[in-house]
């Protein structure tokens, strides 16, 4: 029923595992034979790219949602007319391309669920041959669940058969967002904004 081995050369491909539960950096974990319909595609090297390629972007970084949009605006998932999950309605995909939606959260693990109804709504309508739900691998230490690696191979057979479509998951650990880069990019620092915020506040008290 699932994969949790790819060999898609150097893009995507690395794991990264230390004595914590959720330590995981990058990891894909493929069901119902996601990973044969990729390959039958030939898209596997696109998509291992393009998770890649939003990693590199979005690792410490604070705009995570315009971010995201840019990086599969650049890798060509984000052509108009196509990611759009109901006619007339502004629910829409991450990404979509040659019959691959592309959709998730970075802020919480628990948008697994949302996730997996989201994409299997396509499915089911026969627009989504298969699918790529990104999800942040960062959860409580304390959690009495496991990895999140383990939790989410429980929690997509759990939700069988509601949600039965071919699926990829993609983990990240994206880390925390880098705030002294992000005040460089923007040029201006911590120490100008505190400094502009007295001024004011004396020139209001005089």
């Amino acid at each position: 029923m699932l994969n949790t081995t790819w060999r898609w050369g150097t893009a995507f491909t690395t794991s990264r595992h230390s004595h914590s539960p959720n330590s995981t950096t990058r990891f894909f974990i493929h069901f119902r034979g996601a990973d044969k319909i990729l390959k039958k595609k030939s898209m596997i090297s696109d998509v291992a790219m393009t998770m890649e390629y939003i990693y590199d972007s979005l690792e410490g970084s604070l705009y995570r949602g315009e971010l995201l949009r840019i990086a599969l605006d650049d890798m060509g998932w984000r052509k108009n007319g196509t990611l759009n999950i109901l006619d007339g309605r502004r629910y829409m995909y991450k990404g979509f391309k040659h019959g691959i939606a592309i959709d998730g959260s970075f802020s919480a693990y628990e948008f697994i669920i949302e996730g997996l109804a989201r994409l299997q709504i396509g499915f089911d309508k026969g627009n989504i041959e298969t699918d790529v739900l990104m999800l942040t691998a960062k959860r409580s230490e304390k959690s009495p669940y496991g990895s999140t690696v383990d939790m989410v191979k429980s929690e997509v057979e759990l939700l069988y058969p509601t949600i039965s479509l071919p699926v990829s998951v993609a983990l990240f650990n994206l880390g925390e967002p880098d705030l002294h880069t992000e005040e460089e990019n923007n040029g201006i620092s911590v120490q100008e904004n505190d400094n502009a915020g007295i001024k004011e506040a004396v020139a209001g008290s005089s």
